[in-house]
């Protein structure tokens, strides 16, 4: 198992400060791990939440809602979904009622890409904790925010 302090060589002032550097050490590690995993794909991991978003949706929304959804707040969230589009994976579609409003939906390839992907997705980073402690670990981070 890891140790933050022997993984950068270094010691803390406190377990609080300890506690924030691991999260953030994890999350990039996280993030890494999954930027390998999307890469043969031909998706990045904010496009790949664009996807289940829209999928989870079942249903054209809008660009507004898609942003408010993701996990990761990205201000560019419309380049994502214009590479989405140039792919296939999505449709951009004008809002009858409203024409500064654009409608997001998925398509029959996007659909195919996430089954593609589920086969393959694995929650293995998480694979040394217990289901328990998935659990706690979810609340602290909860409670963190």
């Amino acid at each position: 198992m890891g140790d933050i302090s022997k993984d950068i060589q270094s010691k803390f002032a406190n377990a609080k400060v300890k506690a924030l550097l691991n999260i953030i050490y994890t999350a990039n590690w996280i993030n890494s791990h999954q930027n390998e995993f999307f890469k043969p794909f031909g998706i990045s991991p904010q496009q790949f939440n664009i996807l289940r978003i829209l999928r989870g949706a079942r249903k054209p929304i809008s660009v507004q809602a898609i942003k408010e959804r993701m996990l990761e707040r990205a201000p560019n969230a419309t380049r994502l979904m214009d590479k989405l589009c140039t792919k296939k994976l999505i449709n951009r579609l004008p809002c009858p009622g409203d024409r500064r409003v654009v409608h997001i939906e998925i398509t029959d390839e996007g659909l195919s890409l996430l089954d593609e992907i589920s086969k393959d997705f694995k929650e293995d980073l998480l694979v040394n904790l217990t289901e328990a402690e998935a659990i706690q670990l979810s609340d602290l981070l909860d409670k963190i925010r």
